[in-house]
């Protein structure tokens, strides 16, 4: 058995770091992840002039319930989705002037329904240049609350960010979602807003925060369970026996629902109150199967699909189209590169057993197709990779962690 060490979640690192700068006193987050993203996070609190510490095992932050503290500031959110879209709405709470940009990545994706959402509260807010993206300024002004509509069907971040921005307003805000992708992401929001002291409800479609601020508090951050799909992956693919310790029953981030999916496929899944446990049998089955609430970790199927004993058809995933890059296209002709048939549609994505062949793959600047692939690798020595330092954003340390993994006892 091989037991693997996965750093802290970065969808958890995330909302910790907002809740933290909105909570009343210091917060310690334990063992949250040092990646790209989380240090942008960071370094955009810092910018808007909120207290972070950061030591080795421990993120110290000195939270403000009235907003930041700084009266002007330039944020830069790097390509990190969650910085991009959090810290405006955490920004839109308090008052001064505040400016956004994002890299060139992250200004291709969308963030409308978000700033749309902002605007329809009373903020004052405007797009430097295309319309619903990076760049923005905020004028903010304190916000009042109430009711709003929101499609969060491109992306459940939008829905979170307004989650926690509730707290935070004067009279609170009701929040009826039209559609929902990803939504165990809320229910991370919803469980880590209570852990902070809020009284967030959900009533079917109709989500109600009332005005309660936030308290500071001590919180640990579990493993990152889309990271940790790859190594079971890996173990199902070789038939090893993988463990990740501190991801267990009582794990927040529903994308450890891919160990169903390798369930089905064949492989032994245990998860107790500690852990979780994949071991490879022999055998990969075919399958057809929704991955709408767990669609980061489509990339891993796709990429372990051609060793399937037929067909692997992934299907509600249309979201993943407007991630870092187009995933359903990316792994589409990267598996056709290796000689894979692979075919797609609006929202789907179907791959065909095969053989692949070496071949290096192109990235688009993903890390997820980066660790996908790094699977397929395992019975296919000679694939590489134009970008393979993008794992930076969210691991930097994978490729020796790895490297160990893979390499022979």
């Amino acid at each position: 058995m091989t037991v693997i060490d996965i750093p802290g979640s970065k969808s958890v690192t995330a909302r910790a770091l907002f809740l933290a700068a909105a909570a009343d006193g210091t917060t310690t987050l334990l063992r949250p992840l040092v990646s790209d993203d989380t240090e942008g996070f960071a370094e955009g609190l810092t910018t808007l002039g909120y207290a972070v510490d950061r030591t080795p095992d421990a993120w110290h932050i000195q939270g403000r319930p009235a907003g930041p503290p700084a009266g002007t500031a330039d944020v830069y959110c790097r390509d990190g989705a969650t910085t991009a879209r959090f810290l405006p709405a955490l920004a839109a709470a308090g008052h001064g002037d505040f400016r956004f940009d994002a890299s060139a990545q992250m200004r291709r994706r969308p963030l409308g329904p978000l700033t749309e959402a902002l605007r329809t509260l009373g903020v004052d807010l405007r797009h430097e240049d295309a319309e619903g993206h990076h760049p923005l300024r905020i004028a903010a002004a304190g916000i009042k609350g109430g009711a709003l509509t929101l499609d969060a069907g491109q992306s459940s971040q939008y829905l979170t960010a307004l989650l926690m921005l509730g707290p935070l307003t004067a009279e609170g805000l009701t929040i009826t979602v039209t559609d929902l992708v990803s939504e165990p992401y809320v229910e991370i929001t919803l469980a880590m807003m209570r852990a902070f002291g809020a009284e967030p409800t959900r009533d079917g479609h109709v989500f109600t925060v009332p005005p309660t601020g936030y308290r500071a508090t001590t919180y640990a951050i579990e493993p990152d369970a889309s990271t940790s799909s790859y190594f079971f992956a890996a173990a199902a693919l070789t038939g090893r026996e993988v463990t990740v310790p501190g991801l267990g029953t009582g794990a927040l981030q529903g994308d450890l629902g891919f160990t169903d999916v390798l369930r089905r496929m064949g492989a032994d899944v245990t998860i107790t109150d500690r852990a979780t446990t994949v071991r490879g049998t022999g055998r990969l089955n075919g399958l057809t199967v929704t991955m709408r609430d767990i669609s980061d970790t489509m990339p891993t199927l796709a990429a372990l699909a051609p060793y399937a004993d037929g067909p692997v058809r992934i299907e509600d995933v249309a979201n993943t189209r407007v991630k870092e890059c187009d995933r359903l296209e990316a792994c589409a002709q990267n598996l056709r590169r290796l000689g894979i048939t692979a075919t797609t549609g609006p929202d789907w994505i179907e791959i065909h057993p095969g053989t692949p062949a070496p071949a290096e793959i192109t990235t688009h600047g993903d890390h997820r197709i980066v660790m996908s692939f790094a699977v397929t690798g395992l019975r296919t020595p000679g694939i590489s990779f134009d970008d393979p330092g993008c794992v930076r954003k969210t691991f930097p340390g994978f490729h020796a962690h790895w490297k160990r993994f893979t390499s022979p006892a």
